[in-house]
């Protein structure tokens, strides 16, 4: 509930008192298991970074490098988004927090991150993919993917309602949009 919550309104439009009415508890009871809505916001995203690693760790092949490892990745990216359209929402929450906030958060993330530009960087250097900077290229694909699946309100400016048949197109353009530019000639 919580990361619905944070993820629709943000974590400053979410209260303890409107959270605990949405789960059916007191504001005390949550202040008891997390001791603060910072805690709670912290055990939230942790969570919710947590999943992310599991879905992209199990679609990430590892080892791979190049188009493969891309495609896997915005694959996972785009059905995750489908399944848990509020995590994706938490991760575009996160970049809105203060550093205080999302260290702890990062830290997990990290690994994943490090794994991700050194594979970018393989395939760079074994020809597969344009030579760029492989954080530069990371940062573009995360920013894109969650770009699309995550800003309803762009989507429905141009009048598209996210739902399964539009993400498999979305996901189809996206994945043409980064053949084109990863892919060497």
């Amino acid at each position: 509930m919580a990361t619905v919550a944070f993820a629709d309104r943000g974590v400053a439009g979410s209260s303890l008192d409107d959270l605990a009415r949405q789960v059916g508890m007191t504001k005390q009871a949550i202040l008891y298991h997390f001791g603060s809505k910072d805690g709670l916001v912290t055990a939230v995203l942790e969570q919710g970074a947590r999943d992310l690693i599991d879905v992209l760790a199990a679609a990430g092949a590892p080892g791979a490098a190049g188009w493969d490892r891309v495609e896997a990745t915005v694959r996972a990216a785009f059905g995750l988004a489908v399944r848990r359209p509020e995590l994706v929402g938490l991760l575009r929450e996160l970049g809105r927090l203060a550093p205080e906030r999302t260290g702890p958060v990062l830290s997990l993330l990290q690994p994943m991150i490090d794994d991700a530009v050194a594979a970018l960087q393989a395939g760079m250097d074994a020809g597969r993919l344009r030579r760029s900077d492989p954080r530069l290229v990371l940062v573009s694909v995360y920013a894109i993917v969650t770009g699309v699946v995550a800003d309803t309100g762009v989507l429905r400016a141009v009048g598209l309602e996210l739902n399964l048949k539009l993400a498999v197109e979305l996901r189809g353009a996206v994945l043409a949009f980064l053949r084109a530019a990863l892919l060497s000639e």
